[in-house]
C-alpha cells in the first residue's frame, strides 16, 4: 500500500516560538501557526475562519526559527503530520496532531510606496528558507531527533546542515 504524509502551510505565527532542549542537549522549537480561510455562504455572506496548527522543528532549524521568528511572522512550512499521545497525571489518554517541519521559509513583508507617497501596499516576498536535511530519514520515535549513519560508520548529526539562501 502506498502512503503519503506531506503538508504545506502558509500562515502567521500565533505566538512566539518556544525553544527548549532535550536532555541530551538537542534544540527543539515549537510554535503555533494560524492559517486563515474565507468562504461565502449560500446567502452571500462572507466568513473568515482560522485554523491553529502546532508545528515542531529540530536542531538548526529549531534554533533558526527561535532566533528569527516572532508572533505574527509570516512563514511557509513544509513537513509531515505526526500524532503525539500521552497520559495525563490523572490517567486520561490524550492525543494531538502536529506538523514536524522539514523546512521553514521566512516570508518578508515589504512596504512599497507610490511616487507620490500617498499609496502604500504591503508585498510579501519569499525570504530565507531553512531546511532540515534529516527530514527524509525520520524515525517513528521523535522523542529524539533523527540521525543518519554514513558509509564510514561515523554517526553524523545531519540536522546541522542548514543553509540560508
Amino acid at each position: 500500500m502506498i502512503t503519503l504524509n506531506k503538508v504545506f502551510l502558509v500562515g502567521n505565527l500565533a505566538r512566539d516560538p518556544d525553544l527548549r532542549h532535550t536532555p541530551s542537549g538537542t534544540p527543539v522549537t515549537e510554535f503555533r501557526l494560524a492559517v486563515s480561510d474565507s468562504y461565502t455562504t449560500s446567502s452571500g455572506e462572507k466568513h473568515d475562519r482560522t485554523c491553529f496548527i502546532d508545528v515542531v522543528s529540530w536542531r538548526k532549524l529549531a534554533e533558526s526559527c527561535a532566533e528569527y521568528l516572532k508572533k505574527g511572522s509570516p512563514v511557509f512550512v513544509e513537513g509531515r503530520l505526526e500524532q503525539d499521545t500521552w497520559t495525563t497525571g490523572d490517567g486520561q489518554r490524550r492525543s494531538r496532531i502536529r506538523v514536524v517541519a522539514y523546512s521553514v521559509q521566512f516570508i518578508r513583508r515589504e512596504v512599497e510606496r507610490s511616487a507620490s507617497g500617498r499609496h502604500i501596499r504591503i508585498v510579501e516576498k519569499g525570504g530565507n528558507t531553512i531546511h532540515d536535511e534529516s527530514a527524509g530519514d525520520l524515525e517513528d520515535d521523535l522523542s529524539e531527533p533523527p540521525r543518519r549513519d554514513d558509509d564510514s560508520g561515523y554517526d553524523e548529526d545531519v540536522g546541522d546542515d542548514v543553509t540560508l539562501d
